[in-house]
């Protein structure tokens, strides 16, 4: 809940990471691969289902059937370690991804009994064997939420075609968030915990904060069958998020850069859609070291 918190209210600047393999995509036919719970494998009781069906696919769903006015909470544990903490929503299956690849992931849902205090409604141990490294970041979750219909996704189809390098396809989608996003320094201000991306209504308003320029971007590349992370980790000391896409060349990249033609350069694209690449900027970034991740979506 904290990390939620602290990530959300950080006015901080998004920063996407890339480089890209110039060799045209393995899938011409891209389409939004939409997560489902068709209960053939699900943990329940009378309070929580917790559908991991499709959990070669990346991802579990979860519902909270009963009606409550206090706040609803999932935690989930990967083998990598990290414990990763999301708000539910009540009433309808919620998609969450399961980051850390293969191996045992322990899922516990939450209901708030007082203050911070939280009793345990419903758990489940899930053995994951991923169909491929790429089903998570491949699929909505609830941070990267979206449909075949969204208006974003309609324009990452109208951006991208077949015959496109993986080089061109990711910077037409870059170039569109940049230069049609501004920072949105008032709702940076005033953003509660829990706030979720709607990649739509950032689109509307044509500004958002960290946290919507890298959501619409991921939603953007992923629904064109690109793999994309969508990363939160620390920028020095201050919460952040960026982007990390693969190249068949090189597999996943974890630094900040931006091919201009000729050389391989770091950047941060909200500078570049709020007014201009600033050399103080830049020499910040550096060579990434600044940046640590630590929650991948």
């Amino acid at each position: 809940m904290k990390k939620n918190k602290k990530f959300l209210l950080a006015a901080s600047l998004i920063i996407f990471s890339f480089l890209f393999s110039c060799l045209p995509a393995a899938r011409a036919d891209a389409a939004v691969l939409t997560p489902t719970a068709p209960g053939t494998a699900e943990t329940k009781n009378d309070t929580v289902i917790i559908d991991h069906s499709n959990t070669r696919d990346g991802y579990i769903m979860i519902k909270y059937l009963k009606n409550t006015l206090k706040l609803l909470a999932v935690q989930i544990k990967g083998p990598g370690g990290a414990t990763y903490t999301y708000y539910l929503k009540k009433g309808e299956f919620e998609v969450f991804p399961l980051s850390d690849g293969d191996g045992s992931y322990s899922v516990m849902v939450l209901e708030q009994t007082e203050g911070t205090r939280f009793a345990l409604r419903g758990s489940a141990t899930v053995e994951v064997k991923l169909a491929d490294e790429f089903a998570p970041f491949l699929r909505p979750n609830q941070y990267v939420n979206f449909k075949e219909d969204n208006v974003a996704i309609k324009k990452a189809a109208e951006l991208i075609t077949a015959d496109m390098t993986i080089m061109n396809k990711i910077t037409s989608v870059y170039g569109f968030v940049v230069s049609t996003l501004s920072y949105d320094t008032e709702l940076a201000k005033t953003v509660q915990s829990g706030y979720l991306p709607d990649i739509d209504v950032v689109l509307a308003k044509k500004k958002g904060i960290c946290f919507d320029y890298a959501a619409v971007m991921t939603a953007m590349l992923r629904s064109q069958d690109i793999p994309t992370k969508l990363v939160v980790g620390y920028a020095g000391d201050v919460y952040h998020a960026w982007i990390n896409v693969y190249s068949e060349t090189t597999g996943w990249v974890n630094n900040v850069i931006q091919f201009d033609g000729k050389d391989w350069k770091l950047m941060d694209p909200t500078f570049a859609s709020s007014g201009g690449q600033s050399s103080t900027v830049m020499q910040y970034i550096g060579d990434g070291t600044h940046y640590t991740a630590r929650f991948l979506y």
